[in-house]
């Protein structure tokens, strides 16, 4: 029975259903489930053309590797894609509970390290210590920086943003059972509410998580019917992906500043969130607290990783002054998998518990 056992094999299964082949990924505990086959070809001129293309005729991909039974309501992904850049390694299209996302730092680092391991990029010539990705993102070419020896990814990563900038400063925004509360809009790549969870009675710290996303969640509903987002480059990506709770202590500081992101539909980021560092240094920035090149330690409320980041230059967007911000992190791989659908299974494309 033991040696039967031991030859991997795939269970009975619906032989009209690709098979979706997997690794998993994590960094500073919030997964990644990488696509590496099964998915059916992603149609489009462009990045944005294919993300539009996967929303409307391929999400069950999506629902079958994100929701339960296969994943759960925090679970995130990547499709990877042809990019219409020159420069770009790899395109990719983020999956969440909701849809599909703009940016994912987190996601980034992983897939430095994904891209480099796997032969998506060339081989790095022998003594190099750091490897480049380029790696297209629907909101742009992000470059990020592998740690690397013999050729194969070794320790952190860190890239390099798209240009980050501040939508709004000081809004006043009517929030249901909170009242009026004051917050910043900011952009890493998504757009991001900013406010300190004092401000809604909460201790970052200390506060359960239950209450950490309710609040952070009526702060999202309440930008998203009370103020209009606007990207200068494309309505594809004018939309508020989620709310961030901080510490409150946005001055520098050695000490790490802690913060937790709840984006898309209540789902909490279990890493500090590498697109909301980057808005969130964006802001600091734009509010005098923080100088090129000062680097910052962010540190996540539900597990404790700590992320690093840093302007390291001036930048626009459209009319925006923007900057280029660094971040860095570290990923891991967590395993492999395989999965199949039978044909009469009622929860084939998965469902949502909440």
């Amino acid at each position: 029975m033991e040696s039967a056992l031991a030859v991997p094999r795939l269970p009975p299964h619906d032989p009209g259903t690709p098979v979706l082949s997997v690794v998993d990924m994590h960094t500073g505990g919030e997964p990644l489930r990488i696509v590496l086959a099964g998915c059916p070809e992603v149609s489009g001129p462009t990045l944005l053309a294919k993300r539009r293309y996967m929303r409307q005729h391929l999400d069950h991909v999506r629902r079958r590797l994100m929701f339960e039974p296969r994943g759960h309501r925090d679970m995130y992904g990547a499709v990877l894609v042809p990019s219409e850049l020159p420069d770009a390694h790899l395109g990719v299209l983020f999956l969440h509970n909701e849809g599909y996302s703009s940016m994912c730092g987190h996601a980034v680092l992983a897939l430095g390290r994904f891209a480099l391991d796997f032969g998506l990029v060339p081989a790095p010539a022998a003594g190099t210590r750091e490897a480049r990705v380029n790696i297209h993102c629907p909101c742009g070419l992000v470059t990020a920086f592998v740690a690397c020896e013999d050729g194969r990814s070794h320790g952190p990563v860190r890239f390099h943003s798209v240009p980050a900038f501040v939508l709004a400063t000081d809004l006043m925004v009517d929030v249901p059972g909170h009242g009026k509360v004051v917050v910043d809009i900011a952009y890493g790549g998504a757009f991001y509410a900013f406010v300190s969870a004092e401000k809604l009675g909460l201790d970052i710290c200390s506060a359960k998580t239950r209450d950490l996303v309710d609040a952070a969640s009526a702060v999202t509903e309440a930008v998203k019917a009370q103020f209009k987002i606007n990207h200068p480059d494309s309505e594809d990506l004018a939309f508020l992906y989620g709310t961030i709770l901080t510490d409150g202590k946005d001055a520098y500081t050695k000490e790490p500043t802690t913060n937790i992101c709840v984006f898309a539909d209540e789902q909490v980021d279990r890493s500090p969130t590498g697109s909301g560092v980057t808005a969130r240094i964006a802001l600091q920035i734009h509010k005098g607290l923080l100088e090129l090149n000062q680097a910052r330690a962010f540190k996540s409320s539900a597990t404790g990783s700590v992320f690093t980041g840093k302007a390291v230059r001036e930048a626009k967007c459209g009319d925006f002054k923007a900057v280029i911000v660094e971040v860095s992190g570290q990923a891991h791989y967590t395993g492999t998998a395989s999965f199949i659908v039978e044909d009469d299974d009622p929860l084939r494309d998965g469902f949502l518990f909440k």
